[in-house]
């Protein structure tokens, strides 16, 4: 990879754009999962699925008109369809590091209750997300928006 690529790539600007639309996507992914886990008992690693979508997307359209505006937030809608679909499949490897983490938690067998409700189940959804926000970044910068192409 040449210096300039790398330059991109390592975009501290760029990193806390990424950074703080992160933090967007985990308050759409902590509550979507929470809700499911919670008031409608979905099975933990099903929910933080669902969540970690719902993130994915909210996520990629704020990333393509702010993060990445400069690499081809106005190239029109099939290549943005394009860079919607790329961002959900870079992501999935995030997403399977995400869902391993929490199925991790789910099987060590612990409990930790409070007010009656076990916070062992809520606790490995924001150490998945923070464990797969460096794969994220590197691959939606890669494939996605293509940042350190030459």
């Amino acid at each position: 990879m040449s210096n300039r690529r790398l330059s991109a790539l390592l975009s501290g600007v760029r990193f806390g754009k990424f950074a703080s639309v992160g933090a967007v996507g985990a308050v759409f992914d902590m509550t979507t999962t929470t809700a499911l886990i919670v008031l409608l008992d979905v099975l933990n690693e099903y929910a933080k699925l669902v969540g970690a979508e719902v993130a994915i997307v909210v996520m990629f359209f704020i990333n393509e008109h702010w993060t990445f505006a400069d690499a081809g937030a106005s190239e029109g809608v099939v290549p943005t369809l394009r860079r919607l679909l790329t961002s959900n499949v870079v992501r999935s490897g995030g997403l399977a590091v995400q869902f391993l983490v929490v199925r991790a938690f789910r099987e060590a067998g612990f409990s930790f209750f409070v007010f009656g409700f076990d916070v062992w189940e809520l606790l490995p959804i924001p150490l998945a997300i923070a464990a797969s926000m460096f794969l994220n970044y590197v691959a939606e910068s890669i494939f996605t928006w293509r940042i350190a192409r030459a």
